[in-house]
């Protein structure tokens, strides 16, 4: 891991335990997220059971993601905020003690409003943890490693949520039921929530050592890394008056409507069209985020090594080519080939998601710098769980109506659209100095 910033050996040991804690930490975001996604199935076949038609069933429960993406969405504009108020370490433990609620309260329920309110309360609870791990990065990490600090802080929802879906998909195979997975996931996240409480710091001072320099290019100004927080109306002003901040708002709404989508149906999906178990798809939808894990991996790296407009080149190819693994899944006749779809959506995740990664997380440091970083990655992220809503309820009601054919074929268009903002973000990224990495 090249996040070294000072010969000091104290801060480097720091640093390595602040990203791991980081990783587990959002993972277990992830197994109290993804339960949803890979239990789906078996809540549909529950709700049948109780004389509720299975296309009703399906509808009811995608209008339940897209409410609580929306809450997610909501909470992110305001969780920045927060964190960038209240601390990285406070707002990232907050968001993990309302995940645990939460989840708990949904294993409780026996129908929709109980399942819808829970849903809705966690989701929003949890907006709070992504935007805390990024306030914590601005502070422990230095800008010429942002995108490679950034892209290992984000295995934890791509690595972690592999792994949760694995670990679900056992729990699975063993007979435990959905409403077992659901209290599974709330107690490893409690353990973990004890051991972050103990173990995580705000900041490099509270070892007595220095804080790594933030970007100089940042939207805020030369004031950025003063004591004194800078007022949200003045960061607010800053990000919408710049260009290059606006076309990352809107890359966000694309690439999240997609990644989404498939976070909440690809277990349904393997099951209903591909003719997968329920085990099985809860096993092989965590393909989707290994995938996406490499491919942030590789992204944050490259990065950091690339000159002017590395990180926009990147965004603008992989969108590119995830658009083409749509079509494919939208069109092609697999037959009876099962694994070819599966490689596919793997495909979707390795070009899809290391561009995403760089739009909440190095970019909206490289924007915000430490007083404002948290802000950044709340707006760009709440914009885009705005589109992330439609990835419920909608994409349920286009995959019922017309096929998960049509469904495919429609987050095509999506990316088609988000490569032409792309291509907006490349040229000035070429043109202007702001901001870019080293």
């Amino acid at each position: 891991m090249n996040t070294r910033d000072s010969s000091s050996p104290a801060l480097f040991r720091w640093q390595v335990m602040t990203v791991a804690l980081l990783i587990v930490g959002y993972a277990g975001y992830y197994l109290c997220r993804s339960n949803f996604s890979v239990t789906l199935p078996l809540i549909v076949d529950e709700l049948t059971a109780k004389g509720m038609s299975r296309a009703d069933a399906q509808i009811r429960l995608g209008t339940i993601a897209s409410i609580g993406v929306f809450a997610y969405a909501v909470g992110k504009f305001f969780s920045g905020g927060v964190a960038d108020w209240l601390g990285g370490r406070r707002s990232f433990l907050l968001g993990t003690a309302g995940a645990i609620c939460f989840t708990g309260l949904f294993a409780m329920g026996g129908g929709i409003p109980l399942f819808t309110l829970a849903w809705l309360l966690n989701r929003l609870l949890q907006s709070m943890g992504w935007p805390g791990a990024v306030k914590l990065a601005s502070r422990w990490f230095s800008f010429s490693t942002y995108g490679t600090a950034m892209g290992i802080i984000s295995l934890s929802y791509l690595f972690g949520d592999a792994a949760a879906r694995q670990f679900m998909g056992w729990l699975l195979g063993q007979g435990v039921g959905w409403r077992g997975i659901f209290l599974a996931a709330a107690g490893v996240m409690l353990v973990i929530f004890v051991a972050m409480s103990f173990l995580l710091k705000e900041s490099p001072r509270e070892i007595g050592e220095a804080e790594p320099p933030a970007n100089p290019n940042n939207l805020i100004g030369e004031n950025a890394d003063d004591a004194k927080p800078v007022a949200f109306k003045s960061l607010l002003r800053a990000f919408l008056r710049s260009p290059a901040f606006l076309l990352v708002c809107v890359l966000s709404l694309g690439c999240t409507l997609v990644r989404e989508t498939f976070n909440t149906w690809t277990p349904t999906y393997f099951t209903q069209v591909v003719g997968l178990s329920k085990a099985e798809a809860a096993s092989k939808s965590a393909l989707f985020p290994f995938f996406g894990g490499v491919s942030v991996l590789l992204a944050g790296f490259i990065s950091d090594k690339l000159a002017r407009g590395g990180r926009a080149t990147i965004i603008l190819i992989g969108l590119s080519l995830s658009s083409l693994c749509l079509l494919a899944l939208g069109n092609l006749d697999f037959g009876s080939s099962q694994r070819v779809p599966v490689w596919l959506v793997s495909t979707v995740a390795f070009t899809l998601i290391g561009p995403y990664s760089y739009l909440g997380g190095a970019l909206s440091l490289d924007f915000g710098g430490k007083q404002g970083s948290a802000t950044a990655s709340g707006i760009i992220d709440g914009v885009g769980y705005l589109g992330g809503v439609l990835a419920g309820d909608s994409m349920a009601r286009i995959s019922v109506t017309y096929g998960w054919h049509g469904a495919f074929n429609a987050l095509a268009g999506v990316e088609l659209l988000s490569s032409v903002a792309a291509i907006g973000f490349l040229l000035n990224q070429r043109r202007i100095r702001l901001p870019a990495p080293l």
